[in-house]
């Protein structure tokens, strides 16, 4: 039930991606990459390129540490990630409910990201995958965890390699918003660019 969902979310993600981009070429990069990616990537359960917040916190990184490394990573990167005018100040990407489809209006964002992980060959991107507080601990890691190659897949088809990307899973782990309800659920389900330290 599950490979018959996510196979069906991929399909929709793909005719809607393929239908709504403005140049034929780039339509065709992408289809092509996200057939490319369907066949290497597993999205049930964590494997060998992505792991779960817990794990990243037990292989030597405090969560302070991990803090100071993001706020470190955006003030040695340019200045166009702190202007609210350039889309690569944009670092999250927010979900529906229960769905790791990227919507639409992020689909520049991630673009942008691309552009700029292609300009800059040595840098690293951890991919983030995040949910709301609804659903198993075990369900919650693998949402966030296809969430985060949902937008995996998006920048390789883009010609970003993935030696560049890393996929983490946080679940419902690290909340950006800690209350329960809608509202906080909305803010909550996300992947978030988190951009590593030269």
């Amino acid at each position: 039930m599950k490979f018959n969902k996510l196979a069906l979310t991929f399909v929709i993600s793909t005719v809607i991606l393929t239908a709504c981009t403005s140049e034929e070429k780039k339509g065709d990069l992408l289809e092509s990459g996200l057939q490319n990616e369907q066949e290497t990537l597993v999205t049930s359960g964590l494997d060998n390129n992505s792991i779960s917040g817990d794990q990243l916190l037990t292989q030597g990184l405090t969560e302070s540490e991990l803090k100071a490394n993001a706020m470190n990573s955006l003030s040695s990167l340019g200045s166009e990630f702190s202007d609210p005018a350039n889309l690569l100040s944009k670092q999250t990407i927010y979900f529906k409910h229960d769905s790791s489809q990227v919507q639409q209006d992020f689909i520049p964002v991630i673009a942008a990201h691309a552009q700029y992980l292609l300009q800059h060959p040595g840098q690293r991107v951890i991919l983030e995958g995040h949910t709301d507080e609804q659903g198993s601990r075990e369900y919650n890691i693998a949402l966030g965890e296809q969430r985060a190659k949902s937008v995996y897949r998006l920048l390789t088809a883009q010609g970003v390699p993935n030696q560049q990307l890393d996929v983490v899973s946080y679940g419902e782990e690290k909340p950006a918003s800690e209350g329960s309800g809608e509202a906080s659920w909305q803010l909550n389900r996300r992947v978030e660019f988190a951009y590593q330290v030269k």
